[in-house]
């Protein structure tokens, strides 16, 4: 097996290398995206869920410890940056759900530009490998000569074309993949951070109208 992929490798010419590369680069991106995104679907829901139910209870301080304890979790950030906040307007409050929402989204999006990089890169790099492959086939091609020992680099050539191409496919497929993915994870993040930012600005109103001063941790 091992043997058939050196060989493969060796075929496919000098554009291997990069693709390599690419593909060492996308597994380490992907299996870091795949922990961040198991974290907080795993753990999310639940807490966001004890903390309304704290903060509906009056309880500011042990929510905001729960939230201190999860502070791993881009929610927890968010509702932390608002509670924290000295005895806010709720448009003060808002806006401060909001900033904080906005801080979150390169953590949500991280590596989605290198993502994309290289499912444009790796096809062309795969073309290339074709183009190279190519002109070493025409360089070697010798009409007079059919069936000789010419043919030979025809047929090196034709080989690195080929597996250059499909290897550039390959990896930008299974890079495209993963990153469609955690694209549609980032959007159902950020539906659920506006859901949940809603519900405790709406609590955090409630506290307010009644005239309720303890709206943040005591210090």
């Amino acid at each position: 097996m091992l043997t058939n992929l050196n060989e493969l490798f060796r075929a496919g010419g000098v554009v291997m290398w990069p693709l390599l590369a690419f593909s060492v680069v996308a597994i380490a991106l992907i299996i870091e995206r795949v922990r961040f995104w198991y974290r907080i679907n795993t753990r999310q829901h639940k807490v966001v869920r004890e903390v309304l139910n704290l903060y509906r209870l009056d309880n500011v301080v042990g929510a905001m410890d729960k939230l201190q304890k999860n502070a791993d979790l881009p929610i927890s950030r968010i509702f932390l940056s608002a509670l924290q906040l000295e005895e806010p307007t709720p448009e003060e409050f808002r806006l401060a759900l909001e900033s904080e929402a906005q801080a979150e989204i390169p953590v949500l999006k991280r590596f989605q530009n290198l993502f994309e990089t290289i499912i444009g890169l790796a096809p062309l790099l795969g073309l290339l490998g074709t183009v190279l492959g190519l002109i070493v086939s025409f360089a070697s091609l010798d009409v007079g000569d059919v069936g000789g020992e010419k043919t030979a680099g025809v047929t090196a050539g034709i080989s690195e074309a080929l597996v250059s191409t499909a290897s550039g496919l390959v990896v930008a497929i299974f890079t495209l993949l993963f990153a469609n993915t955690f694209r549609g994870l980032y959007q159902r993040q950020i539906a659920s951070i506006q859901e949940y930012g809603g519900q405790l600005e709406l609590l955090y109103r409630r506290r307010y109208e009644r005239g309720d001063r303890a709206y943040a941790s005591t210090r």
